[in-house]
């Protein structure tokens, strides 16, 4: 299967790289910048990411160039761009001032394949502090804005370029038109990586790679572990065993929802209420970072009895993307929050991992759902936090606080899904992700029927993105919100005031923990 390459620098937007790489049905795979494949017969291109380094840096990524120029078409990204120019014989300079945000290019090389088909004053997106001052023998300047005179080169008689710009974020406006250029006027792509031809390519694998064996996997009720378990099921029928453990801390009603929708489905389901164990081994614990530890630990430990009880089985599968599973560079080493997904198998489970959309990014698994039929209902879902409301309520976790949290959230999403904007589109469909905060280690006075309260604050969260690697506040309408934060307070006992969350990803995380 043709494939793109992307070699991680460390940017914030590699990822966006590759989901715009995807969006031209075309596959690719992101890897460290040191671990390019060698003979890999697949590959028909290259692209070299951004970076937090300046090519100065002591510790600045570097590869060596000759073992792929000149045998693929080559694309560098901003610092991969400058690391490219300053390799091979330019000089890269600290611009006079950081070159953020907006420009427009004042000149192109209409005829040259990256820009066939700009409009002029095309709109791109720059986030650097260097700038690339000379090129290369052999090399021309064939994009520039007003304050970026390289803003795009290409080396000549070789299929090897470089922007200064970012194309692969939303304010490059024709920024999918130069990645298309690249990966399939240059690169030579058939298009052929789709949603469709996933499934039935997948389907094929599975049954070859499972054989007559037994599987078991674990539902979390999100779209991801439920889209893996169709796809199985397709592909192994009744040999898939799924286990879906309510550790307490689901949404109001969640956990009898989604055992009737897997039921519909046609999954052989076990259900497992273990919300007093996991509320015991939470008792007190107030620190996020524990607490997350605590749920992933118990969940390992329930599910784990219950797949004790299959004694057949030899392979256990998990919803995966591909997000979950790209090396991280780790630049920094600190760890932001824990992922309650990627962990490893338990050791005395003694079973082989089955993780069928380990290539998928969150929209493809969508895409994938709607063409294995499933219902909209669970394809549109949120996500929402494997850990559940632990980590939306500030401080220690208690029944009571789970059972207001829920109120204040169901009030919340079901307005979402009943609220019609202007453009007739349901406003739950316009949001990534959203949910009710309780800030439980903050309490405030109001006043209702002439009396005073002392009660607790709800936050509430909405945001859009593509990918979850950014988000932006939603711009919720007045009127919507007046009417939760009436409902909220007139029906939730508890809660007397309701606020809304309008930071940004970054420097906020979409969950409050």
């Amino acid at each position: 299967m043709q494939k793109i390459i992307i070699l991680d620098f460390g940017s914030q937007t590699t990822q966006l790289i590759g989901r715009r790489v995807r969006e031209l049905d075309t596959f690719c795979e992101i890897l460290p910048y040191n671990k390019f494949p060698q003979d890999d017969p697949d590959v028909i291109g290259v692209i070299l990411s951004g970076s937090p380094f300046s090519v100065y840096d002591p510790e600045a990524f570097k590869i060596d160039l000759a073992q792929i120029r000149g045998r693929y078409p080559i694309l560098g990204i901003c610092y991969g761009a400058q690391f490219m120019s300053h390799t091979l014989g330019g000089r890269v300079e600290p611009a006079p001032s950081r070159e953020y945000g907006r420009q427009h290019l004042v000149s192109f090389e209409a005829e040259n394949p990256l820009f066939k088909g700009f409009d002029q004053g095309s709109q791109v997106w720059m986030s650097h502090g260097d700038t690339i001052t000379a090129l290369p023998a052999g090399f021309r300047t064939i994009a520039s804005t007003e304050s970026v005179s390289n803003a795009a080169f290409q080396a000549e008689g070789e299929k090897l370029w470089g922007v200064q710009f970012h194309p692969e974020v939303f304010h490059s406006v024709q920024g999918s038109l130069l990645l298309k250029n690249f990966v399939v006027d240059v690169c030579g792509s058939r298009q052929s990586w789709s949603a469709a031809s996933f499934v039935d390519t997948t389907v094929a694998e599975l049954k070859e790679q499972l054989g007559n064996d037994r599987v078991i996997l674990g539902l979390s009720g999100g779209v991801d572990s439920s889209v893996a378990a169709v796809l199985l099921n397709r592909a192994i029928g009744d040999r898939l065993t799924c286990i879906f453990v309510d550790h307490g801390m689901l949404r109001k009603n969640e956990f009898k929802q989604v055992m009737e929708d897997y039921q519909g489905l046609g999954l052989h389901v076990i259900g497992v209420d273990a919300s007093e164990k996991f509320f015991a081994d939470l008792a007190g614990v107030a620190d996020p970072e524990q607490k997350r530890k605590i749920i992933g630990r118990d969940f390992v430990e329930v599910f784990n009895a219950e797949a004790h009880k299959i004694t057949d089985a030899r392979w256990l599968a998990q919803g995966t993307i591909y997000p979950d599973r790209i090396e991280s560079l780790n630049i920094t080493g600190n760890v932001i929050k824990s992922h309650h997904n990627v962990g490893g198998l338990p050791k005395e489970m003694h079973l082989q991992l089955c993780e069928p959309l380990k290539w998928l990014f969150k929209d493809e698994v969508r895409r994938v759902g709607r063409q294995l039929g499933m219902p909209e209902h669970l394809i549109g879902r949120h996500p929402f936090p494997g850990p559940g409301l632990a980590v939306r309520i500030l401080g220690d976790i208690t029944p009571e606080k789970v059972r207001i949290l829920q109120e204040a959230d169901d009030i919340y999403i079901r307005a979402m899904r009943e609220y019609v904007c202007e453009d007739g589109e349901i406003l739950y469909n316009k949001i990534w992700q959203a949910g009710a905060i309780l800030l439980s280690t903050v309490r405030s006075v109001g006043v209702m029927g002439d009396e005073r309260t002392y009660e607790h604050p709800v936050a509430l969260r909405a945001v859009t993105s593509t990918d979850a690697m950014t988000a932006d506040w939603a711009h919720l309408p007045y009127d919507f919100m007046a009417r939760v934060s009436t409902d909220i307070i007139n029906h939730v006992r508890g809660v007397n005031r309701v606020c809304y969350d309008i930071s940004s990803k970054p420097p906020a995380t979409i969950e409050w923990e």
